[in-house]
């Protein structure tokens, strides 16, 4: 297995399993709006992480089976892996101010 055929994996396990784990906080945080409406105000931003992080995990996805199958459009799907994970560590990096 080549080396950035592992790194694709690792980066597709991670963005699938964050992906996972946001869904899951977003059902418990929809069932217990009611009970408590601060949550409310955290259901913004919770969906936009849940969003960049099903965006990263479907651009890992084909950029993995584009690297195993050896695809022609192999570097496309990499340019947008790169760019989903740009876009994630953009949206996470701290800001001053």
């Amino acid at each position: 297995m080549r080396p950035l055929t592992v790194l694709l994996g690792i980066v597709l396990g991670s963005a699938a399993s964050i992906s996972f784990g946001l869904t899951a906080v977003l059902i418990i945080f929809t069932l217990l709006r009611t009970e408590h409406p601060d949550l409310s105000r955290e259901l913004p931003r919770l969906l936009l992480s849940l969003v960049a992080f099903l965006a990263l995990t479907a651009a890992s996805a084909g950029s993995f089976i584009a690297q195993i199958r050896v695809r022609a459009w192999r570097a496309w799907a990499h340019v947008a892996t790169l760019a989903a994970l740009g876009a994630v560590a953009w949206l996470y990096w701290p800001r001053r101010g």
